[in-house]
């Protein structure tokens, strides 16, 4: 039986990742071509319909964090899928998390514009233990950016399936992070009726998915001063269109899908460690429900 390693990435990339898979998995015959030798697929972005296609597929681990896009795939087999749970991930999150709500609460933006039009002027100063970050989602990339914040001062709240309530999250935080998984829940959920909840002038913060912003939503309650800014890590259409207003909106800060990303040595160790807990038949980690969507 083989390991295929199905991906839509750049041939650069892809054999990057191979590289790395073959390092970490040297007993093992990895491929990228689907076969019916195919047990294990290791996935980046597979084309639809190419999972259904294996006949003895026996499990799916993801190279993503996320499995919004895989669990689209109307033709997904029954076989069991495993997210990535890499640390690194969750230690370059925390550390984006933790510049933007800097750059937000030692305003950055307005001294940017300030700037701009040559002004000099000091602005009020709250301290960071004055202001609480709220977090939308609570694994282990919000828990690792809360932890961070902590450090650092700043007051932090997270809401999930189990934890916390959302209206006194948006009630009471001055920074909003959206780190919720995308499922049919949550798809949409940072729009209007959520941001009129909100305290007055506070920021979002999206690192999660674009698929959770309803853009004009966001638009309409910065424009209106509901909103004081908003940092989008995602979008719906990446690359983000070149004429899309987000780009020129003073409000808004734009970056492009960096806040976390997958290296493949790292990823590829923990990729090798859950196939071999597979192979042993032991209970493996980051196992997604398809109930929850994640």
């Amino acid at each position: 039986m083989a390991i295929t390693f199905l991906n839509r990435l750049s041939s650069a990339a892809e054999t990057r990742w191979l590289e790395a898979l073959r390092a970490a998995l040297p007993d093992e015959t990895i491929t990228t071509e689907p076969s019916a030798d195919t047990d294990i697929a290791v996935v980046a972005n597979p084309g639809r319909g190419v999972l259904g296609s294996l006949p003895n597929l026996a499990f799916v681990q993801s190279a993503w964090a996320g499995v919004d896009g895989l669990l689209d795939d109307p033709d997904l087999p029954a076989a069991p899928i495993a997210r990535l749970i890499d640390p690194s991930l969750a230690a370059q999150m925390a550390q984006a998390v933790a510049a933007h709500v800097l750059a937000l609460h030692r305003q950055a933006p307005a001294y940017a514009a300030q700037q701009r039009r040559g002004l000099w002027r000091q602005l009020p100063q709250a301290p960071a233990s004055e202001r609480r970050v709220g977090f939308l989602g609570y694994g282990e990339l919000a828990s690792a950016s809360a932890n961070l914040l902590e450090s650092i001062g700043f007051q932090t709240y997270g809401w999930s399936r189990r934890l916390g309530d959302l209206d006194t999250l948006l009630a009471t935080s001055d920074y909003v992070v959206n780190l919720l998984p995308l499922t049919d829940r949550t798809r949409g959920i940072l729009c209007g009726p959520v941001f009129a909840k909100m305290k007055r002038g506070a920021a979002v913060i999206n690192v999660a998915r674009g698929g959770h912003l309803v853009e004009q939503d966001l638009i309409a309650a910065l424009d209106a001063g509901a909103l004081s800014h908003a940092v989008l890590d995602v979008f719906d259409a990446e690359p983000l269109p070149r004429n899309h207003a987000f780009w020129s909106h003073p409000q808004i800060t734009v970056t492009p899908h960096v806040a976390a990303v997958t290296d493949p040595v790292s990823a590829s160790a923990f990729i090798a460690a859950n196939i071999a807990r597979f192979r042993a038949g032991q209970p493996v980690e980051g196992l997604v429900s398809r109930k929850a969507g994640y």
